[in-house]
C-alpha cells in the first residue's frame, strides 16, 4: 500500500490566512499533516481491507471516533500561529499534549498591545460559580468604567516597562509587572485526537468565553483539514453528552413511565445535560 502525502485543497487555500479573534488576536494555520484520507489509511493497516467511497470513509471515521479508537486520529497534525492575551494562554497551556514555542520577553521588547473586554462581556462574579461570571452584563455606564480602569492600568504598566527598557534594565526584569491582558504569540502544534479533547473542554459552556472564542475558530480551521472527522466529533462529542450509570437508570425509568428518581444536584446536572 502506497501512503502518499495527503493534500487537502481547502486547507491549502487558508494556509497563513489570519482569522481574527477579538480586536487584536488571531489564529493562523501554518501547516498540517494528513486529513481524513490519512485517518482512513492509518486505520486500514490494522483494520484490513479498503474503503472506496467518501460515504464508506465517513462511516469508518465515524465508527472509529464513536468507539474511541483514537490512534488513527493521531496521524493528523495541525500547526497554528496564535496571538492571544496572556490570561488565555495560561489556560491554554494546561493542555500539555501540544508542542509549543512562545515569544520570549527575555529576548524581545513586548508590544504595547493589550486586551480589553467588549462592554457586553462585562458582568459581575457569579453567585454559584466560583470561576465564572453572571450571564447578565453590567449596565453601559459601569462597563465604560471597567474598561477605562483596565486601560489606565495597562497604560501605566507599559509606561513603567518602557522606562526600564530605556534605562537599559534587562528585559527579563523590566517585563515582570506587565499584566495578564498583554498579548503573547506562539506556534502551537497538536494531533487531531488531542485537539478534539482540547475543543471538547474549551468549547464547553463552563470554559471562559474568551478562550471559547479562540476554540471556535480553531474548530472551523480543523474542519477544512479533516471535515469528516470534525463532523463526527460534532455529532458524538461536541453535541453529545456522557451519561452516568445513575442517569442511564433514570432514563430507563422515565421510558417506563416512572419518575426519574433523581433529585437535588443530580437532577440539576441531568437537566443541564439534556438542555432543559
Amino acid at each position: 500500500m502506497i501512503m502518499a502525502r495527503c493534500v487537502v485543497k481547502e486547507a491549502d487555500a487558508i494556509l497563513d490566512k489570519e482569522f481574527n479573534v477579538h480586536e487584536k488576536g488571531f489564529v493562523r494555520l501554518v501547516d498540517y499533516l494528513g486529513g481524513d484520507e490519512r485517518i482512513v489509511q492509518a486505520a486500514r493497516v490494522s483494520y484490513g481491507g479498503g474503503t472506496k467511497t467518501v460515504r464508506e470513509d465517513a462511516g469508518l471515521i465515524d465508527y472509529l471516533l464513536r468507539n474511541e479508537h483514537t490512534s488513527p486520529f493521531e496521524q493528523v497534525v495541525l500547526t497554528f500561529h496564535i496571538k492571544m492575551p496572556i490570561f488565555v494562554a495560561r489556560q491554554w497551556i494546561r493542555h500539555r499534549t501540544a508542542r509549543v514555542n512562545e515569544i520570549s520577553g527575555r529576548y524581545s521588547v513586548m508590544r504595547d498591545e493589550f486586551w480589553v473586554p467588549a462592554p457586553g462581556d462585562i458582568a459581575h462574579q457569579s453567585a454559584d460559580n466560583k470561576q465564572g461570571r453572571e450571564l447578565e452584563p453590567v449596565d453601559p455606564v459601569e462597563a465604560d468604567r471597567v474598561i477605562d480602569t483596565l486601560r489606565q492600568g495597562q497604560s501605566q504598566a507599559y509606561a513603567a516597562y518602557s522606562s526600564l527598557i530605556d534605562a537599559g534594565i534587562a528585559r527579563e526584569l523590566a517585563r515582570v509587572n506587565l499584566p495578564l491582558s498583554m498579548y503573547t504569540e506562539w506556534y502551537w502544534q497538536m494531533d487531531l485526537h488531542n485537539l478534539f479533547r482540547f475543543l471538547s473542554l474549551r468549547l464547553d459552556a463552563h470554559a471562559q468565553k474568551e478562550i471559547r472564542d479562540y476554540a471556535a475558530v480553531i474548530l472551523k480551521i480543523a474542519e477544512t483539514v479533516a471535515p469528516l472527522a470534525c463532523a463526527s466529533f460534532r455529532e458524538h462529542f461536541l453535541g453529545g453528552r456522557r451519561i452516568s450509570a445513575g442517569e442511564l437508570a433514570a432514563i430507563r425509568r422515565m421510558l417506563a413511565g416512572q419518575d426519574s428518581g433523581l433529585a437535588g444536584k443530580e437532577l440539576e446536572r441531568f437537566k443541564e445535560k439534556l438542555g432543559l
